[in-house]
């Protein structure tokens, strides 16, 4: 297995393409700030000033699992995202901010947050549970806020998390005793319930419970590891801030812990602050079932939702009840039919007695047609229910709202006010009680795609960045603070877009296959992207290898260099109507994925230049790095005899190649650890001194951080002596972060502070019209440009 401790955004691409769930995004002005504090065009070279971030916009892009409102202060709401850190709301300009931005290289797997929780008696402390996956070797940590997320502290967790994992929407799993708010209770997926009787600093396993830990074994008999565990813990008391510990709490328990751990109820309850537990038999038809969510009313009435799936987007049969300690009453149920299986997801109440207000999420529901359960509305304790989404007027009406309707939120301090989450970001309601409740996409500020490939176009051409990312496929973005409207449409994720330089309204584009166009692996646009055109023919291979190393170089209009993942590249001379092997060899395969990365030299089209990283330097199957370069276009390529030399064997994700737009031959490789040079389409190479590993104590295995990933070239400013500007991120100087050389690598100087890390970056384009301004995917976080 991987060392964790090896830093590289190795395995960050599959992580994050599997954590969006795919979405929209609105016109709803530009993200981490208002469009007022973000003034584009030509700014200056900025060499002295600290860099301004924002993001380009798409607006979403991602699953919300959990919305988490304090109980009694108005508009200090939290958004926890499943692999794009959390956002607090900013009611002042009706958008969210980014809260993990913080959060550094070695930070990465921490960007996922499974559960937050908030001290009702201060409304500035802040708990956020991390990390992305349960498992053998992963690691989880609370980082804890007394500045409403502006600035964390962490511990170590001495259970793992799963921010990503299957079941992400259960919970809140974490909770703060209203009373005594030195005490919170965790309920876990693999390890039973936890305590902390010091705010957060050390947890001990509540064993009165059970002491049962799920072994590897155990957790991988779960189908995708979706191991659930326990689902909630519920406070049931209406005071707070007495001093003394609540007494009467509720947990949930899921099948999958419950059969290792021998709790045979599906709810559990202690009436002595968690010194005994008692089953409580839940109502037959629902024995097994999971609780996504369970709430307590301010009357002390409890609201359960049961389903049979874990989710996200969990199918049915699943029915709603209340419970007065005593007595279960069946408020709502759906069961499965020939054509649909919803599931009962988020579940929110707002007031007392008969007038309780409840919403519901109906979760697995797709579409929009009359009588679609999506949020279900009872202002009669569930009496009554009425369809509050579904039909309704949403702005804009272009962008999905139904299926992972996961979690719904009532403001705690405004009835009419409902959110609800669904696999893009977060739907807002402000007129709950009418007849036709409008919604609005309450996506500014977030921004959670996960980024494969980044692209930019020679300057001129009409539009400024090409964006390949996970579940939103590729996009071409024209302006970037509006949400991009040109894309081929049907990819299920994108992989790579390239222009050709001569012609830059020529773009080639590859992705996977969505459900409904199996066979939509490759397109190409002659308009700048208004209109597509599938490939003829696809790259021989590319079916059945379809992932994130994916990528192609276009050399000219209908002439392209398709690389797959451990596949020989092909090329085409006429516009994907058919492909041929290059005399490049196929990458064998190692247990990781892997390509070819393929780029075309922007003063010589005949130039193309491929560079196989050699794989990992921790698997048995790892090479000698290669570099080769193609004078015909791309059909025939010649080994570089020095580079070997001179590079390092490194992992596909973590090493990228650049040429410079403005020279022909002039070759920019970062390899993991060192960055390369050559001026002489790579027959000899300069290894660059200035980046260099962060090594730990297992330096003979791998470094703790990487010295260099990714590199671009972009415009230079007035009076540079190097023709482009040159950037990279890596280790330089000691210092973790994006790099910026003027003078061909002479001197450098970070771009970035720490503020601004984003859970580490990945792909980097650069600006050929703009200098100083660049464009970097985070973790999770979208494509951020600096301004």
């Amino acid at each position: 297995m991987k060392n964790k401790k090896s830093i590289v955004l190795t395995s960050v691409l599959s992580i994050l393409a599997a954590g969006c769930g795919g979405g929209g995004g609105a016109d709803s002005g530009p993200s981490a700030m208002t469009a007022a504090s973000v003034t584009l065009g030509s700014p200056s070279d900025r060499a002295t000033a600290p860099a301004r971030w924002a993001n380009v916009k798409f607006g979403g892009g991602g699953y919300v699992p959990g919305l988490i409102f304090h109980p009694t202060s108005p508009d200090v709401l939290y958004a926890r995202t499943d692999i794009g850190g959390a956002y607090r709301w900013d009611a002042a300009g009706s958008t969210w901010t980014a809260i993990t931005d913080g959060f550094g290289i070695e930070e990465g797997f921490f960007e996922g947050a499974e559960s937050m929780a908030l001290d009702p008696n201060n409304d500035k402390l802040v708990y956020m549970s991390t990390g992305l996956y349960i498992g053998e070797g992963s690691k989880a940590r609370l980082y804890i806020s007394g500045d409403r997320g502006d600035n964390w502290t962490h511990v170590e967790l001495p259970f793992p998390v799963g921010a990503n994992n299957q079941a992400r929407a259960v919970g809140e799993r974490m909770m703060v005793d209203p009373n005594n708010p030195a005490i919170l209770f965790y309920a876990t997926r693999t390890a039973g319930l936890w305590k902390s009787s010091n705010r957060g600093q050390t947890w001990q396993q509540v064993q009165s419970l059970s002491t049962a830990k799920m072994t590897q074994a155990e957790i991988d008999a779960v189908p995708q590891r979706g191991v659930i565990g326990l689902e909630q813990v519920i406070f049931d008391t209406s005071t707070k801030g007495s001093g003394s510990a609540t007494q009467t709490i509720y947990t949930a328990v899921s099948s999958d812990y419950g059969s290792v751990a021998g709790l045979s109820q599906t709810l559990y309850k202690s009436t002595n602050g968690g010194i005994s537990w008692t089953g409580i038999a839940v109502p037959s038809a629902v024995a097994g079932y999971n609780i996504p969510h369970m709430v307590r009313a301010k009357d002390g009435m409890m609201y359960v939702a049961f389903t049979q799936g874990g989710g996200p987007g969990a199918g049915g049969a699943a029915a709603l009840y209340k419970f007065d300690g005593n007595t279960w009453t069946l408020l709502k149920s759906y069961a499965p039919t020939e054509w649909t299986s919803f599931g009962m997801g988020g579940l929110s109440v707002s007031g007392t007695g008969a007038s309780t207000r409840i919403a519901l999420g109906v979760t697995n529901t797709w579409g929009n047609w009359e009588g679609q359960p999506v949020v279900q509305l009872s202002d009669d304790a569930g009496a009554t229910w009425r369809e509050i989404a579904s039909t309704t007027p949403h702005t804009p009406s272009d962008v999905d709202f139904s299926g992972w309707v996961d979690d719904v939120e009532i403001d705690p301090n405004n009835p009419e006010r409902i959110l609800h989450v669904f696999g893009g970001g977060v739907w807002e309601t402000r007129n709950a009680s009418a007849a036709k409740p409008s919604w609005n996409l309450a996506v500014t500020g977030l921004e959670e795609t996960a980024t494969n490939a980044l692209m930019a176009p020679p300057a001129g051409a009409p539009y400024s960045l090409l964006i390949s990312a996970g579940d939103i496929g590729m996009r071409v973005q024209t302006e970037l603070l509006k949400r991009p409207t040109r894309n081929p449409g049907v990819f299920g994720n994108g992989l790579s877009a390239d222009m050709a330089w001569s012609n830059p309204s020529y773009i080639a584009a590859i992705g996977t296959a969505s459900w409904d166009h199996p066979s939509r692996v490759g397109m190409y646009s002659t308009d700048a992207g208004l209109t597509w055109t599938q490939f003829a023919a696809n790259h021989p291979d590319q079916q059945a290898r379809q992932s994130g190393a994916s990528n192609l170089a276009v050399v000219k209009p209908g002439q392209i260099v398709w690389a797959p993942s451990h596949a020989a590249p092909a090329y085409t001379t006429d516009g994907g109507a058919s492909w041929t092997y290059t005399n490049l060899p196929a990458l064998a395969p190692m247990g990781i994925d892997r390509s070819y990365r393929v780029v075309a030299d922007r003063k010589n089209p005949n130039k193309v230049y491929a560079y196989n990283s050699g794989g990992a330097w921790w698997t048995q199957w790892s090479e000698t790095a290669h570099f080769y370069t193609s004078t015909d276009g791309g059909k025939t390529f010649t080994e570089s005899a020095t580079f070997a030399a001179k590079s390092w064997t490194s992992d596909f994700y973590a090493s990228s190649v650049a040429v410079n737009p403005n020279a022909e031959g002039d070759i920019w490789v970062a390899d993991g650890q060192s960055i390369l040079h050559s001026v002489d389409s790579g027959a000899t190479w300069t290894r660059l001194t200035a980046a260099a590993p962060i090594w730990g104590t297992d330096s003979s295995y791998s470094p703790q951080v990487y010295g260099a990933t990714s590199i671009a070239l972009g415009k230079a400013p007035a009076g540079a002596s190097y023709s482009a500007s040159v950037y990279v991120v890596g280790t330089i100087g000691g210092v973790w972060g994006l790099h910026r050389s003027d003078d061909g690598g002479t001197s450098w100087r970070r771009v970035n502070d720490d503020k601004h890390q984003f859970g580490g970056m990945s792909t980097l384009a650069a600006d050929q019209t703009v200098p100083g301004r660049v464009f970097l995917s985070g973790a999770g976080r979208g494509v951020l440009f600096t301004y």
